[in-house]
C-alpha cells in the first residue's frame, strides 16, 4: 500500500469516490494537475481556464472532454460560462483554482523582487469574482506559501465569508500525502454548509525509488518524455560521474573540483546534487531536468531526471502527456508549476465528504426532493 493510499483510501472515502455526483470547474488550469486530481477525487471537471498556450495544449491533450476556455481569465464571464456548461448558480460542486503564484513565491522575495508589484497577484481576486457569480457549494484554492502572508488573501477570504463560505487555510507539505517530494502549498478549503476539514497525513512519506525506480533506462525506452537526452560539456559530465550515488552533492568533490560559479558563491548547495533512493526528492521546479537548478540529478545514473520521472514524482499518471514541440525545458516548465494530483486528490475528497455529509443532512427536510430533482437536472 502505498503512502497516497494510506492517507486517502479508507474504506469511506472509496465509497466516496465511487458514488460521487459532484461536478467542479477548474480555474487557472495549467497543464492538468489539479484537473487530475479532481477526477481521482471522484469530481467530473467540467470546464477550465487557461492563458498560457503550451499549458492549454498539454490540457486539451489529456482532458479532451472539458471545456477549456484559453485567454485572459479577466475577460471571461462567469455567467456565459455557466450558460455554455448548462448549470445556474448554485448547481456547481466545487469551484477550484491555483492562481498564478509567480509573484508570491520565496525564489522571487530572495532576490528583493517584491511580490506586491507583480500583475499576477491581482488574479487572486478573479477566483472570488467566479464564486460570487457561480455560487458554488465548495471551494477549493491551492498557492505557494507565500500568499499567506499577503493583503490579497485576506481581503479574498473576507469577501467570500461575507457571502456565507465558510473557510479555513493552511500551509501543507504535499509530501504528507503520497507525493514523493517537499513541497509545501497554501491550501484553502470551503464550503457553504460547514468548515472542510483538511485531509489527514500518510503513517510514511513515498520515496524516490517508488515513484521512478522500476522505469526502463532512458533514452531506448520508446517514451519521449523518458527519451529526450541532454548534452553537457566533458568537463560537467565528469563531475556529475564523480558525485556519490544516492544523495550525494558536489561539495564531496572537494573546493577545486568546482565549477569556478560555484567556488565564487556561497550556498546553493543541492546544485548538482543526486536525489537519494529512500526518502523523498526535494521540490520539483521549472528547472527539474537542469542539475544546474537543484539537486535533481538521477540517484545512480550520471545524468538530470527525465521529463517522465520528473513527471512520476509530481505524481501525473504515467501515460500522461506533454508536447515537446516547443523543446523540452518548456515542458520542464509545465511539469514543475503544477500541482501534484495525489496531493490535489486526497484534499478534494474532504471536500466531497462535506458535500455528501451536507446532501445527507437534507435527506427528510422539506425540500430534499426539490434539491434531488435539481442535482438530477445538471450535466454529468
Amino acid at each position: 500500500m502505498t503512502a497516497m493510499s494510506d492517507a486517502v483510501d479508507t474504506a469511506e472515502d472509496a465509497t466516496v469516490r465511487q458514488t460521487c455526483p459532484f461536478v467542479a470547474v477548474d480555474l487557472f488550469c495549467g497543464a492538468g494537475g489539479l484537473t487530475v486530481g479532481l477526477r481521482q477525487a471522484g469530481f467530473k471537471v467540467l470546464g477550465a481556464v487557461e492563458i498560457a498556450g503550451l499549458a492549454g495544449d498539454a490540457y486539451e491533450l489529456n482532458h479532451p472532454e472539458v471545456r477549456l476556455w484559453r485567454g485572459d481569465i479577466r475577460a471571461v464571464d462567469p455567467g456565459e460560462m455557466m450558460a455554455v456548461l448548462g448549470i445556474a448558480p448554485g448547481e456547481l460542486d466545487l469551484l477550484a483554482g491555483c492562481p498564478p503564484c509567480q509573484g508570491f513565491s520565496t525564489m522571487r522575495t530572495h532576490r528583493k523582487s517584491a511580490s506586491v508589484t507583480d500583475p499576477r497577484n491581482d488574479l487572486v481576486g478573479e477566483f472570488a469574482r467566479f464564486a460570487d457569480a457561480m455560487r458554488p457549494r465548495a471551494l477549493m484554492m491551492e498557492n505557494v506559501p507565500g500568499l499567506a502572508s499577503d493583503e490579497r488573501l485576506d481581503i479574498m477570504l473576507a469577501r467570500l465569508e461575507r457571502t456565507g463560505y465558510k473557510l479555513s487555510h493552511r500551509v501543507l507539505d504535499a509530501g504528507d500525502y503520497g507525493v514523493p517530494q517537499r513541497r509545501r502549498r497554501l491550501v484553502v478549503l470551503g464550503a457553504l454548509s460547514g468548515l472542510v476539514p483538511f485531509a489527514p497525513a500518510a503513517s510514511r512519506r513515498s520515496t524516490v525509488r517508488e515513484a521512478i525506480g522500476s522505469l526502463p533506462p532512458a533514452g531506448s525506452s520508446g517514451d519521449a518524455l523518458h527519451d529526450h537526452g541532454e548534452q553537457r560539456s566533458a568537463a560537467v559530465n565528469t563531475i556529475i560521474r564523480d558525485i556519490p550515488h544516492d544523495g550525494g552533492g558536489r561539495r564531496s568533490l572537494g573546493k577545486n573540483r568546482q565549477l569556478a560559479c560555484h567556488r565564487r558563491n556561497q550556498g546553493w548547495y543541492d546544485v548538482y546534487g543526486r536525489m537519494a533512493w529512500d526518502e523523498p526528492a526535494p521540490t520539483i521546479t521549472s528547472g527539474c531536468i537542469n542539475p544546474s537548478k537543484g539537486r535533481f540529478l538521477h540517484p545512480v545514473q550520471d545524468r538530470a531526471i527525465t521529463l517522465r520521472e520528473a513527471a512520476l514524482l509530481q505524481t501525473f499518471p504515467a501515460d500522461y502527456d506533454f508536447p515537446l514541440d516547443k523543446g523540452k525545458y518548456r515542458v520542464a516548465d509545465l511539469i514543475g508549476n503544477a500541482l501534484p494530483p495525489a496531493f490535489v486528490a486526497s484534499q478534494a475528497q474532504m471536500v466531497a465528504a462535506r458535500l455528501v455529509s451536507a446532501d445527507t443532512e437534507l435527506v427528510g427536510t422539506s425540500d430534499s426532493g426539490s434539491r434531488k430533482a435539481g442535482r438530477g437536472a445538471r450535466p454529468r
